[in-house]
This record gives C-alpha cells, sequence and structure tokens, in this order.
C-alpha cells in the first residue's frame, strides 16, 4: 500500500511539473523567448509526467504538429507505463 501511496503522489507531482513546462515553454514560443528543448519535454514525459503533457498537449495545443515529437512522445509513454507495470508486478 505504501508502494501505491508514493507512486501516486510522485505522478501527481510529475504531472503538475510537466503541465507547467509545458505552459512555459508555449508563452516562451509566443515571446519569442527562450523555449524548453524537446528532449527536455520528452523526458519530461518519461519519468511519469506524461499524463500531464497530454492534458497540455490538448488544453494549450502545443507540440501537436510536430509528427517526430509526437511519435517519441508516445514511445516514452510506452516505455514509462511498461516500467510501472514491472514495478507493481514486482512489488505486489
Amino acid at each position: 500500500m505504501r508502494f501505491l501511496t508514493l507512486l501516486l503522489i510522485y505522478y501527481l507531482t510529475a504531472c503538475i511539473v510537466t503541465l507547467i513546462a509545458y505552459a512555459i515553454d508555449k508563452s516562451a514560443a509566443r515571446q519569442g523567448n527562450r523555449r524548453i528543448s524537446e528532449k527536455t519535454l520528452q523526458l519530461m514525459a518519461l519519468f511519469g509526467g506524461w499524463p500531464g503533457a497530454l492534458l497540455a498537449q490538448q488544453w494549450l495545443r502545443h507540440k501537436t504538429q510536430k509528427q517526430s515529437f509526437r511519435l517519441v512522445f508516445w514511445a516514452m509513454v510506452l516505455v514509462n507505463v511498461f516500467v510501472v507495470v514491472v514495478l507493481a508486478y514486482y512489488f505486489f
């Protein structure tokens, strides 16, 4: 049970941080300022922030057109889900 609670807290935090990062990047893009790299955004998705990234992509209409980014994003989601399933198997 403790593992599940920690996992939930981790995911919620990662989602919020990632959503904020997307919002900052979208704002920077509009203003022509320095952007958050795609690599950083992808790593945030890989490490559990993908639900927040998915929400940000829809709400902000950000990073939805570039097909190569979307392909890597979904690969990061699959890897993350796979790791969580494996961890859950070993902890439960």
